[in-house]
C-alpha cells in the first residue's frame, strides 16, 4: 500500500497578477466615478448608477 502526497503550490507571480488586476479595476472605477470631463462622465454614467456608485 503506497501513500501519495499531493501538494498545491501557489506561485507568487499569479497572486501578484490577481492583486494588480484587482487594484487596477478599483482605480478605474473611482477615476471614472469622480471624473469631471463630460465625455467620460456621460460614457460611464448609466453603468455607475447600475452599480449604485454615486456620481452627483
Amino acid at each position: 500500500m503506497t501513500t501519495e502526497t499531493k501538494t498545491i503550490a501557489v506561485s507568487i507571480p499569479s497572486t501578484a497578477s490577481i492583486v494588480f488586476v484587482f487594484f487596477t479595476g478599483i482605480a478605474l472605477l473611482f477615476a471614472s466615478g469622480y471624473a469631471q470631463a463630460s465625455g467620460l462622465h456621460d460614457a460611464a454614467h448609466d453603468q455607475r448608477h447600475a452599480m449604485a456608485f454615486p456620481c452627483h
